[in-house]
């Protein structure tokens, strides 16, 4: 029987109280389930008594149908309701299922608790009052795969955590909920927040990245923009935070596959994302595809009640990912569906979406006492919290103008958005000065490449319900500008993003040399990335490196746009090409954006959240690796090895780093660091090893724009800990802050370094602090140099 977790708590400061005493006693610090406590919820407003009074009341009147009806989820495929408009329909692609279940009248029968992607105003009435009108006129949640923006698309997130600026990432994404909810939309697939170290894996376009500090400052953005502050306001949405868990290490970064890893790296690296989202108050979540350590993560009790409920508190509702529940039988642990269906919600999967197994294996399993009903109560409780927590039942339609474009608005945020996810790669000169920004003498601009006039291709593998005419191309924001200027944009596409016709080469080649400057709009197709695309090379599609070659040689300057959902492989054109800057799919505002950067309206501030490779070989690829005992020290690892330099821990044919590590990224301006200072040089072990302990050492760096031109740099604290019980990464992230400054301004920076943010897992699966060196570094990438050390002491 699965385990009941309501409200009526022991307040945190016991677990505080019970962890410092075991602290003080030099005892590693347990979690509030190994101390044998009760732990706080995670959202408040899902436990409240009224609402927990109301699911106790409804709950009560509901029959076994009813109750079921809560834990399915159906699309409109088979429905007797009218399809949805053109616009409506294509807000995500999904495989077809062989269950054409009729969702109108589940609705009437009371017997449908959520809807995936069905929306509109009026679609999703005829729903709604087919449920409200039903015998306990129960409302219907509809989900959505809103993933960048709703009718206003703003950069895929891999491209918005590039911004480094979680008060951006709040602000867009309550504007997606704004816009959603007057279609009836108040639950969002979203925020995907899987830690993602191999570009191969097309789903990195999803998430924030490799670092799970960075990770999970994002996810809290996402909570709180999705959300806000109180679930019931008509501007709110229910986020579902995905994939839980591990779904980004799948190996060979091949879609679906398996995961494997240490309980100290899953709770070290991947977990952190997925509590920080939980702790800021996530309503639900999904399960993940894969297994992990050969337990699907659908089945998985340790993930779905041990850590999810029991050590954090979750008081949502788990939804499966798409037929997942099914899926059991694929992966083998389950034979057939009624194994797969209570095993399922035995481990805490409370809703199956369009698995069609629920609705159909329940009655059976109960009848032969396989399952239990509290099982089935708990997991109808927790979807009925969250609908009450979102107001539904006194607002159980959209409310508003429905938004059925972007919004005019809107723009300026989503044209911010795109600017600030820019990341300048590289910006050397031809000549004399750097290419970028374009000067005034620029007065005749070519704009070549597949992506250069190509509105659906902006929009990023999750576009949302985007518009394709409300796009700004990058021809259409060059033009504008160009014109502005008394000059001229000439264009050529050049090449298809996937093709090995040569037909557009002669034209592009004759647009480039009759330009002072060449901009080319390279990469790859949205679907390209996103799920179900998986690359095992990483390099430009198709013949777009032997366009990109050919213009090139005509010796005219190159700036490469790069579009894309994940790092490529940009060894030769870093080599050959002057300005390389990466774009992502920038959304609705797309030209502007880019517009605005290349002529130095906006200085570009982006830094890279997933590190370049140069070789795909070296994938999977991340900046805070463990040491080895044959570390390649001061070895030169451009060149082949021979002697000493063969034995280390090394390619023969590439070097380890990155091409563009994490953390990587120029502006117009340059920037300097000094001073690089800790309040003390030694911590007592019996101060520092508790969690309550926030502001152990306060590191301060100066930073100062030492060019010509206003800048945004992202100041990066990284952290390492030498002579600790497990070995720990030659770096990590600790602490961020995007510093704005004139040329010739300096400013001092303030880290606070505590418990969360020196601590780490051990063996036993304990997070604790050990007396040990650590060692901080301050700058404006990971490679950061300036430094300071600093001991905790027995």
């Amino acid at each position: 029987m699965k385990p009941q977790f309501r409200s009526g708590l022991r307040p945190r400061s016991l677990f505080l109280s019970s962890a410092i005493a075991l602290a003080a006693a030099g005892v590693a610090c347990a979690a509030p389930a190994e101390l044998g406590q009760p732990v706080p919820p995670s959202n408040p407003q899902l436990v409240t008594p009224q609402i927990e009074q109301k699911v106790d009341a409804l709950l009560a009147k509901m029959t076994l149908a009813e109750k079921i009806g809560q834990l399915v989820q159906y699309n409109d495929q088979g429905s007797s309701a009218p399809t949805a408009a053109d616009a409506d329909s294509a807000i995500a692609v999904n495989p077809e299922t062989r269950d054409h279940v009729d969702a109108l009248q589940l609705a009437r029968k009371g017997e449908l608790g959520s809807m995936l992607n069905v929306i509109g105003a009026a679609k999703t009435r005829r729903f709604q009052e087919a449920a409200m009108h039903s015998r306990l006129g129960i409302p219907i949640l509809f989900g959505a795969d809103v993933i960048h923006g709703y009718r206003t698309i703003y950069p895929v997130p891999l491209g918005l955590s590039a911004s480094w600026d979680p008060q951006l990432v709040q602000d867009v994404s309550h504007m997606a909920a704004v816009e959603a909810t007057t279609a009836g939309v108040k639950w969002f697939y979203s925020p995907m927040v899987d830690i993602s170290r191999d570009a191969r894996w097309g789903r990195s376009t999803e998430g924030a990245g490799e670092d799970a500090y960075l990770g999970s400052a994002m996810a809290r953005a996402y909570i709180r923009g999705y959300q806000g502050t109180d679930l019931s306001k008509p501007e709110s949405v229910a986020a579902s935070v995905k994939h839980f868990a591990a779904y980004g290490a799948a190996e060979a970064g091949r879609e679906y596959n398996t995961t494997d890893m240490s309980d100290i790296r899953l709770r070290q690296v991947y977990l952190p994302p997925y509590k920080a989202a939980v702790e800021a108050g996530a309503a639900t979540m999904m399960s993940s595809f894969n297994a992990l350590n050969g337990v699907p993560a659908t089945a998985d009790p340790y993930l779905m009640t041990d850590i999810l409920r029991k050590e954090w508190g979750f008081d949502g509702f788990v939804v499966s990912d798409y037929t997942a529940v099914m899926e059991l039988t694929h992966h083998g642990i389950a034979l057939d569906a009624a194994t797969a269906t209570q095993k399922a919600l035995d481990a805490g999967v409370e809703v199956d979406m369009m698995s069609h197994f629920y609705d159909t294996q329940i009655p059976t399993l109960l009848k032969e006492g396989k399952l239990s009903m509290a099982t089935v109560d708990e997991a109808v409780r927790r979807v009925l919290r969250v609908k009450f927590a979102l107001g539904l039942f006194e607002h159980p339609y959209a409310r508003g103008t429905e938004v059925t474009r972007a919004v005019a608005a809107h723009r300026p945020l989503a044209r911010r958005a795109a600017e600030e996810s820019f990341v300048l790669l590289k910006n050397g000169g031809h000549g004399a000065a750097p290419v970028l920004p374009l000067s005034s003498g620029v007065k005749k601009l070519a704009l070549i490449g597949p992506l250069a006039d190509n509105a659906a291709e902006m929009q990023g593998a999750w576009g949302g319900a985007q518009h394709q005419p409300d796009v700004v191309t990058l021809r259409n924001g060059l033009a504008a500008r160009m014109k502005q200027r008394g000059g001229e944009l000439l264009y050529a596409q050049g090449t298809d993003i996937l093709t090995d016709s040569e037909a557009g080469f002669a034209a592009a080649k004759q647009a480039a040399e009759q330009a002072d400057v060449v901009v080319m709009a390279l990469g790859e197709s949205s679907s390209m990335s996103g799920e179900a695309g998986s690359r095992a090379h990483l390099g430009l599609p198709g013949n777009q490196q032997k366009l990109l070659e050919a213009v090139v040689a005509t010796g005219k300057p190159v700036v490469l746009l790069v579009f894309s959902g994940r790092p490529l492989v940009l060894d030769w054109a870093d080599r050959h090409v002057p300005a390389i800057m990466e774009t992502w799919f920038p959304g609705t505002e797309a030209g502007n954006a880019v517009a605005n950067v290349l002529f130095g309206d906006v200085a570009p501030s982006g830094k890279l959240t997933m590190s370049f490779p140069r070789a795909v070989g070296q994938e999977p690829l991340y900046y805070n690796q463990f040491p080895t005992g044959r570390p390649a020290g001061d070895a030169d690892l451009s060149k082949p090895p021979e002697g000493a330099t063969r034995f280390i821990s090394r390619y023969i044919d590439v070097p380890n780093s990155a091409l563009y590590p994490f953390g990587w990224g120029l502006s117009y301006t340059t920037f300097a660091y000094s001073g690089v200072h800790v309040s003390r040089a030694r911590v007592p072990l019996a101060e520092a090893n508790r969690p309550d302990a926030k502001d152990l050492v306060t590191v301060t760096a100066t930073v100062k724009n030492t060019g010509e031109r206003a800048g945004t740099e992202v100041v990066q604290l990284y952290v390492r800990n030498l002579g600790a019980s497990v070995e720990q990464p030659v770096r990590s992230l600790q602490g961020f802050e995007r510093v704005s400054l004139k040329p010739g301004e300096s400013k001092q920076v303030t880290f606070h370094l505590g418990f969360p943010e020196l601590s780490f897992w051990n063996v036993k699966s304990q997070q604790v602090i050990e007396p040990t060196h650590y060692t901080v570094w301050v700058g404006g990438s990971s490679l950061a140099d300036q430094q300071a050390d600093f001991d905790v002491t027995p």
